[in-house]
């Protein structure tokens, strides 16, 4: 299929697809006119790529993912590097909540300090 076509069944932009190529996570095969030609297995990694990033892993994160897809794995994060960027993000995220955490306990105690019937339903006063 042409890039335009792997652009429309994966839901992105032609402009998206050249820019993960630039990145080296997309090769295209050029045809004799020296068009891009993709297959269902660049599908494959495009979606990959976009589910990863929807998840709020980098474009430099999905890389590991998109090398284990291309070693012929099943799923991209059947390999070790790609289980090591889930759990580095793992951590930012609970480094993140608990941050989150002290955040909400710390506005929590300036409003009942103002006024303890102020508070969120389920620390609220009678």
């Amino acid at each position: 299929m042409r890039i335009g076509e792997l652009a429309k069944r994966a839901g992105t932009t032609t402009r998206a697809l050249r820019f993960y190529e630039s990145q080296g996570l997309l090769e295209a095969r050029r045809a004799t006119n020296g068009y891009r030609e993709y297959g269902d297995h660049d599908l494959r990694l495009v979606r990959e790529i976009q589910s990863l990033q929807a998840v709020g892993l980098s474009l430099e994160d999905t890389r590991p993912f998109v090398a284990c897809l291309r070693a012929g794995h099943e799923s991209g994060d059947s390999c070790p590097d790609s289980r090591e960027v889930y759990r580095r993000k793992l951590a930012e995220v609970d480094a993140c909540l608990e941050r989150l955490g002290v955040v909400r306990e710390f506005l929590l105690a300036r409003l009942a300090f103002q006024d303890p019937c102020e508070v969120p339903e389920e620390t609220r006063c009678s």
